[in-house]
């Protein structure tokens, strides 16, 4: 199993002990990954989990929408179709409760888990402007390094605003332009000014250093707490 399907619950065969299996089985995946430090994307795709079977839990009759249904009669006179469900909502209804049951708390110490390594990993990251942060600061450049690797990867990111059922949210894309050498004359500042000349359209970047003081995966961990620690910074 590399993950866990967003409507898991309902999905399939609905059994407590089959449902708890599965669980365990993910659970058990994730906890490997958070071992090895790697956070992304199953410290996301929990919470989210979590937040799907919370309201699972809470709303039973948007629930019962979910399962198949027969045609039962139709009424000529109010031009409706009346449905009935093809199976036992009642004990459906008992064994989705107890799955629920089972597979909250679980959820909930598993993202305490993922949570305790993110504050542990942003902990060790020392985040600070290169130069002069400009008044635009929307989109610039990310250096990330690492204390025991001469490697800085350098990211280009971007932030937008999207709207969505009437909120504002922020949002950042980073993607990866290059991978620099450091050294005593290739600073961090000289790899921003060989970034100006060589990118034209941005003459004047908003350019952050990210150093990370303990190795930890790149992918799965510091280029998303990085995303983060940006998105908490870059201004309207």
């Amino acid at each position: 199993m590399k993950t866990l399907p967003k409507n898991w619950i309902t999905e399939g065969h609905i059994d407590f002990e089959y449902k708890k299996y599965q669980l365990l089985a993910y659970l058990q995946l994730t906890n490997k990954h958070f071992n090895e430090l790697k956070l992304y994307p199953d410290l996301s795709e929990l919470i989210d989990h979590y937040r799907n079977l919370n309201e699972l839990k809470s709303g039973s009759f948007e629930l019962s929408q979910l399962f198949p249904k027969t045609l039962d009669s139709i009424d000529f006179q109010k031009g409706k179709l009346n449905y009935q469900s093809s199976v036992s909502e009642d004990s459906v209804m008992k064994e989705l409760s107890m799955i629920a049951e089972f597979a909250l708390p679980k959820l909930v110490r598993q993202i305490e888990e993922g949570r305790t390594i993110y504050d542990f990993v942003e902990d060790q990251l020392e985040f600070e402007p290169v130069g002069i942060v400009p008044i635009y600061n929307q989109e610039g450049y990310i250096l990330l390094s690492r204390e025991k690797k001469k490697e800085v990867h350098v990211y280009r990111y971007r932030s937008s605003q999207l709207h969505l059922a009437g909120e504002k949210f922020r949002s950042i894309s980073m993607w990866l332009i290059g991978i620099f050498q450091r050294s005593l004359i290739n600073t961090v500042e000289k790899i921003k000014m060989d970034l100006i000349r060589e990118i034209k359209e941005l003459p004047n970047p908003a350019t952050w250093r990210i150093h990370s003081r303990q190795e930890f995966p790149l992918e799965e961990t510091l280029v998303p707490i990085s995303k983060r620690l940006l998105l908490k910074t870059v201004t309207t």
